[in-house]
């Protein structure tokens, strides 16, 4: 397989990529995280991973396959981003807990003008969380660079998922399998 730029600073896209054996180099892009308010929020996250691929790719060459992800938290049709602050993560948590949230993934992959796009959606069911195992979590995993305050390879996902309908890799940041199909397209 060709080698890919993994546009993200994502430890678990990085870690998912390496489990699947593609092989890459990160380049993070640095771009604003912002969206047109009145976009759907499904189309969030890959309008968003569509700003890294570009913003990456104009400082490579043509030849180069940009692959970029992005990864919200949709709660009755409010995103949940990533925490500011532990008071933030704590009150996320809450309201995730007991209840159904969907997990979106916008995956783009690009080389030159060639560009494939999709999301992958999971829906992700907390069992009720009393507020110390909510802070517990807090305290302990600092998940200040997650969306929803959460991730569920950690103890929390152990503790507190009572079930997932979907692919458990696109709630980790990245649907690998279907990334890797569209790869192939590439080679």
């Amino acid at each position: 397989m060709q080698p890919i730029i993994l546009a993200s600073q994502s430890p678990r896209r990085k870690q998912l990529l390496e489990w699947a054996e593609v092989p890459f180099t990160v380049i993070v892009s640095d771009v604003e995280e912002s969206f047109p308010p009145d976009l759907s929020p499904v189309d969030v996250p890959v309008f968003i991973a569509t700003k890294k691929a570009k913003a990456v790719q104009q400082h490579q060459n043509e030849q180069a396959i940009i692959l970029a992800a992005d990864t919200i938290v949709l709660l009755d049709d409010h995103i949940l981003g990533k925490p500011v602050h532990r008071e933030e993560a704590v009150s996320m948590l809450l309201a995730l807990s007991g209840s159904t949230h969907r997990v979106i993934t916008g995956v783009v992959i690009r080389q030159g003008e060639k560009e494939f796009s999709f999301h992958d959606i999971t829906e992700v069911t907390f069992h009720s969380l009393t507020q110390d195992q909510i802070e517990f979590y807090v305290d302990r995993y600092k998940p200040f660079d997650k969306a929803g305050s959460y991730a569920i390879q950690e103890w929390i996902g152990v503790v507190g998922i009572q079930s997932i309908k979907g692919d458990f890799y696109n709630v980790m940041g990245l649907p690998i399998s279907r990334v890797l199909q569209y790869l192939q397209a590439f080679n």
